[in-house]
């Protein structure tokens, strides 16, 4: 399952993970995102020890989000080293997002 976390908390466990991260960007509202979520939360026990997978509600916690332009949501960002590496908006299949961090998050 994805952990959920909050703009004060990004840079932490975000920025400063030691290994890649996932994070879902998302809102409670939005259908698309829904669709998404549970795929998330699949991955984040698949890839438990290699990935970390979080999610941020963008209506909660809109620094971030505006930091790295959501304009759109679901957006999918991965990030490495504490750089953004690979992104993905809209609602995308499972084995889309398991190829992104397949070849981008392990490469």
């Amino acid at each position: 399952m994805a952990s959920p976390i909050i703009d004060a908390d990004f840079e932490n466990t975000v920025l400063k993970s030691s290994i890649p991260v996932l994070v879902d960007f998302w809102a409670p509202w939005c259908g698309p995102c829904r669709a998404v979520g549970p795929i998330v939360d699949e991955l984040a026990t698949e890839f438990a020890d290699k990935v970390l997978v979080v999610k941020m509600n963008v209506d909660e916690n809109p620094a971030t989000p505006t930091k790295y332009g959501i304009r759109a949501i679901p957006t999918l960002i991965i990030f490495k080293g504490g750089e953004v590496i690979e992104q993905i908006t809209g609602a995308v299949t499972k084995s889309t997002i398991k190829d992104m961090l397949t070849q981008k998050a392990l490469a």
